[in-house]
C-alpha cells in the first residue's frame, strides 16, 4: 500500500472512531461542529449558543487543510452538521467539493453582506463570512517613507530592490491576495506585478506573518505584509521584544485611492449531508448575532462582518477607520486558480 493509500486509510479508520464515539440524541438538539478555529474565547461562544438555544456541541478543531482531508475520507456518512473555515481559498474549495449545501435564512441575509457570501445562485448562499481582517502593509520607520508604498503594486517598484519580505506564495493568505490582484488587474498585469514583488526580495519567502513583522523591524527587509489580527496580537503583548518591534514599523491601508485594502474572512456553511440540518442553520444564525460577532472578532482581534456589532478591542480600534476592498470574497476564493499558476510561472515559493 502507497504511504498516500496507508494515511488515507488511518483518516477513515480514525474518522469512523469518531464517528462512532459521537452521544446518541435526538434529532437537532445536537451539533456537530468541524472547526478551524482555535481561540481560548471560542469556549464562551459555544456555551452561550447552548444556553441560548439547548442545543449541545460536539467539536472536532484542527487546521483547514486536516479538515478538509478528513471530510473527503468522510465522503457522505460524516457526521460534521457545520464546517468552520478561515480563509476564503479554503472555504471556496469546500465549496467546489460540494461539501456545502445552500442555505436561505432571512437572519443571515439581513446581516451578512452579499459580497461577503459565497455563491447564491438564487438557491441560498452555500457559506457565509463571519469575521473579517485586512491585509496591510507594514514597513520600517528609520528607512522607509510610507508615502513611498501606498498600494500594494508599489511592492513591485525599482526602488524596493532587495527590500520586501514575504511569506510563501503557495499560503493561502497569499493566494487570496494575488487572487485579488488579478481580479483588479487581469491576470497579465497581476503576472507582471508579482514578478516585480519577487524581484524586490530582500530573502526567500519563509516564515509566517510574525515573522515579516519582526524582519521589517530588525531592518532585514524595509516592507512587508501581514494580516492585521497579527501585528494587533504583538500590540498587545507584554513582551519586551514585541513592544520593540512594534516600535520600529509603520503600518499602511494599502490602496485606499483605488479599490481599498484587501480582506479576507472566516465563515462556514452547513454540511452537505448534515444529519442535524436545523441546528446548523441556527448555529450560523447565532454567529450572525450581536453577542457572536464579539466572540468571533474579539477572540482574534479581527473585525465583524455586521457593522453594527459592538466590539471591545481598543488596540484594533487604534489602527483606524479604513476603505476595505469589496470584491465579493467568494470571487477571491476562486481565484486562487489563477494565482497559483502566476506564483509558479514567477517563481514566488
Amino acid at each position: 500500500m502507497s504511504l498516500h493509500r496507508a494515511r488515507r486509510a488511518l483518516i477513515a479508520v480514525t474518522a469512523a472512531a469518531a464517528l462512532s464515539a459521537l452521544p446518541a440524541a435526538a434529532a437537532d438538539t445536537v451539533l456537530n461542529l468541524y472547526s478551524a478555529r482555535h481561540y481560548q474565547t471560542d469556549e464562551a461562544l459555544y456555551s452561550d449558543f447552548t444556553k441560548r438555544t439547548g442545543i449541545r456541541i460536539n467539536r472536532i478543531e484542527a487546521g483547514d487543510e486536516a479538515l478538509l482531508e478528513r471530510l473527503r475520507s468522510e465522503g457522505a456518512n460524516t457526521p460534521a452538521d457545520v464546517l468552520l473555515l478561515v480563509d476564503a481559498t479554503r472555504l471556496w474549495r469546500a465549496q467546489i467539493d460540494g461539501m456545502f449545501q445552500p442555505v436561505r435564512s432571512q437572519a443571515l441575509e439581513a446581516r451578512i453582506p452579499a459580497h461577503l457570501r459565497g455563491k447564491d445562485d438564487g438557491k441560498g448562499a452555500e457559506w457565509f463570512a463571519f469575521s473579517t481582517r485586512a491585509r496591510v502593509i507594514v514597513y520600517n520607520k528609520a528607512t522607509v517613507k510610507p508615502d513611498q508604498v501606498p498600494s500594494y503594486e508599489d511592492l513591485a517598484a525599482p526602488a524596493f530592490k532587495g527590500k520586501v519580505c514575504t511569506r510563501s506564495g503557495t499560503h493561502p493568505y497569499m493566494l487570496s491576495l494575488i487572487g485579488a490582484m488579478s481580479e483588479h488587474l487581469g491576470e497579465a498585469k497581476a503576472e507582471a506585478w508579482a514578478r516585480g514583488v519577487v524581484a524586490n526580495f530582500a530573502r526567500s519567502p519563509r516564515g509566517g506573518d510574525t515573522d515579516q513583522i519582526k524582519a521589517v523591524a530588525t531592518g532585514e527587509c524595509g516592507v512587508a505584509l501581514t494580516n492585521t489580527y497579527y501585528l494587533v496580537r504583538m500590540m498587545r503583548s507584554d513582551a519586551a521584544a514585541d513592544k520593540d518591534a512594534v516600535s520600529k514599523i509603520g503600518m499602511i491601508w494599502p490602496n485606499q485611492q483605488t479599490w481599498g485594502t484587501h480582506v479576507n474572512v472566516s465563515g462556514g456553511g452547513v454540511m452537505r449531508n448534515a444529519p442535524n440540518r436545523a441546528a446548523a442553520v441556527k448555529f450560523l444564525e447565532y454567529l450572525a448575532s450581536d453577542s457572536a460577532q464579539a466572540y468571533l472578532a474579539d477572540g482574534n482581534n479581527e473585525w465583524p462582518v455586521v457593522a453594527t456589532a459592538p466590539t471591545s478591542n481598543p488596540v484594533l480600534a487604534s489602527l483606524g477607520k479604513f476603505k476595505a476592498d469589496t470584491l465579493p470574497i467568494a470571487s477571491v476564493g476562486r481565484a486562487q486558480v489563477t494565482a497559483a499558476k502566476i506564483i509558479d510561472r514567477v517563481g514566488w515559493r
